[in-house]
């Protein structure tokens, strides 16, 4: 399904029948008990998706992250998304630099890969539904130390913080 498309499906689901779109918006259960087995603080927004943001070094810088509750299903597979923004752009699209390099980034990446989520870009990563803690944790591991990363580079200054 298009991202678009699945930005714009809450919405839509919410003016024509509120008490399924509140169900749509229901927490996972099992990513709580596994982000509480793992100990990390979360909040649970509006979307029902699990708010982490987790600490990067011992100098105060700290990663947005965001583990999605809505599962994605392809043939067979359960899809879980974990998402870490870095870069926004204040036009809305990204200068052509800036997208070359996340695709060239994507690239050399084992797990995840770079998205244009409205004008942020944000590292996704896909997991099975049913994962459990310790693949977890990998994988918002690896959304942090990447997106924190390029959150660097692409601000042009190490010390820059936004997400």
């Amino acid at each position: 399904m298009p991202l678009r498309t699945r930005l714009l499906l809450p919405l839509l689901l919410a003016s024509l029948c509120p008490s399924l779109a509140a169900a749509a918006a229901r927490p996972d259960p099992h990513v709580g008990v596994l982000l509480e087995q793992l100990g990390y603080d979360y909040e649970v927004d509006e979307d029902g998706d699990y708010k982490l943001v987790v600490p990067v070094d011992g100098e105060g810088r700290t990663q947005l992250v965001f583990v999605r509750s809505p599962v994605e299903t392809f043939g067979h597979h359960r899809i879980r998304e974990i998402w870490s923004p870095a870069y926004a752009s204040p036009s809305g699209a990204f200068p052509g630099p800036v997208a070359n390099r996340l695709l060239e980034a994507s690239n050399d990446l084992k797990l995840g890969a770079w998205v244009k989520q409205g004008p942020h870009a944000v590292f996704v990563v896909k997991i099975d539904a049913q994962t459990g803690a310790s693949e977890l944790d990998e994988a918002i591991s690896a959304a942090v130390s990447s997106a924190d990363g390029m959150e660097q580079e692409l601000a042009g200054d190490p010390a820059s913080d936004e997400f």
